[in-house]
């Protein structure tokens, strides 16, 4: 029942986690492998890279902390798998619509690729980001705490 008590601090360590997680991804693979793009792409080549650091910077803090949460979560014996995966499902998916939408689209300060056809690169990314973000939603609403209702989850583990 510890999972209950602390069912908040298990949601914050997965969405924590799973926005470092996508932001870690990001940068590695789109910014660092494939040199798609930089975080800010409207300056020099430097200046993108210092804004990659920065960016690098956040996603590990982020990352870290979702961890050492979950490392408490752990020791106190009050872990919630499910409650944490809706948690960083709803995490990563926000962040990476929050990039794909307001990023991309609002501010305009990177695109995903610079290509010709740029919009199945968006597609493609904003609904993954939209399928993480509403099954984390879904896996939160069911995994919400109930503190009078006295009954336990059966598909908790």
């Amino acid at each position: 029942m510890n999972r209950f008590v602390y069912s908040n601090r298990n949601l914050w360590s997965g969405i924590l986690f799973g926005i470092g997680l996508v932001a870690f991804i990001d940068e590695t693979v789109f910014h660092q492998l494939l040199h798609w793009h930089h975080f800010y792409d409207k300056a020099t080549t430097e200046v993108g890279l210092i804004s990659d650091g920065l960016f690098h910077a956040f996603s590990w803090f982020a990352t870290i902390g979702g961890l050492f949460m979950y490392a408490d979560l752990r020791r106190r014996n009050a872990f919630w798998l499910t409650r944490w995966w809706g948690g960083l499902l709803f995490g990563a998916g926000s962040f990476q619509l929050y990039d794909g939408l307001i990023q991309h689209k609002l501010m305009g300060i990177h695109q995903i690729r610079y290509v010709e056809n740029v919009i199945l690169y968006d597609l493609v990314w904003n609904v993954l980001a939209a399928l993480m973000f509403l099954t984390g939603l879904s896996l939160m609403y069911r995994t919400r705490s109930r503190p009078f209702s006295g009954k336990a989850h059966s598909y908790e583990h």
